[in-house]
């Protein structure tokens, strides 16, 4: 069996008509903070279940109340979202995590460090710099974490 994650960050109140089609088609959607606009997870829940946490831009309304951290297992992976790489409060690989899902800093990524994946699926929100506008992949077969970087190739 197949399962696939969409994973998402930075969106910075622009959910491009790209990313959103980037995402047809996954099982479940991670959004990594700062998300910019609520109505955004709705959105995206029309695709497929997500898991969301807030970001540094997060601080009113809705998306100010979502947690600073998650765990989510799916497929029988345990998947940790914290916005940023340096607030991260845990030992992953002693916790057991599979992936540790990231953002803030719109430079995608992919890495592995003592048997666990470390994502960053970039921001396909406001260009910044001359970074690529991305999101990610995490297709999940036979037990084994697949993670790709999408540019969303906007020119």
């Amino acid at each position: 069996m197949t399962f696939k994650i969409g994973v998402i960050s930075d969106t910075h109140g622009l959910l491009r008509p790209e990313a959103i089609a980037a995402l047809q088609g996954v099982d479940h959607i991670l959004h990594a903070g700062d998300i910019g606009n609520a109505d955004f997870l709705a959105t995206l829940a029309q695709i497929a279940p997500i898991t969301a946490i807030r970001g540094n831009i997060d601080i009113y309304g809705p998306c100010a109340e979502l947690p600073a951290t998650e765990a989510v297992e799916l497929a029988g992976k345990l998947f940790y979202l914290v916005h940023s790489i340096h607030d991260l409060d845990i030992n992953p690989h002693a916790a057991g995590v599979a992936a540790v899902i990231s953002g803030h800093s719109h430079q995608p990524s992919i890495e592995h460090r003592s048997g666990v994946l470390y994502l960053n699926p970039g921001s396909p929100g406001p260009r910044r710099f001359r970074l690529p506008v991305t999101v990610a992949l995490v297709t999940i077969e036979n037990g084994q974490l697949h993670p790709e970087i999408i540019d969303l190739h906007l020119g």
